[in-house]
């Protein structure tokens, strides 16, 4: 484990290549400040300095869900320094909303050939 005394997290998901993965986020101090860092592969991702780990971990969930990760959800493995296992419950981080597609000649031409349903109909 990193320093004593800070938070440990498990996190697991989608990977922008739409495969699985589960890796430990860890914290590291900076002044009074902390730092959520995951190693996966070959790439290292680290936050801007927070002033708590929750923080931290939350601009880490942000910055992985910018670069296409998906089903993010962590559960916490260390708890101020003290093993937890999987004593804790699992926190599921929504994936934002995509992007809205322009309408464009395809799309509409595929919108007339789609299924109509009753909702549509009725209006």
């Amino acid at each position: 484990m990193g320093e004593g005394g800070l938070d440990k997290h498990q996190l697991a998901g989608l990977d922008h290549r739409e495969r699985g993965f589960s890796r430990p986020v860890e914290f590291e101090r900076a002044g009074d400040h902390f730092l959520a860092v995951l190693r996966y592969e070959t790439v290292r991702i680290s936050t801007d300095p927070h002033p708590a780990q929750d923080a931290a971990l939350l601009a880490l969930i942000q910055t992985l869900h910018r670069q296409g990760y998906r089903q993010l959800r962590t559960q916490v493995s260390f708890r101020h320094g003290v093993y937890l296992g999987s004593q804790e419950l699992w926190v599921e981080y929504p994936d934002p909303a995509p992007p809205p597609q322009p309408e464009g000649l395809l799309s509409k031409l595929a919108g007339w050939f789609r299924p109509r349903t009753k909702k549509d109909r009725s209006s």
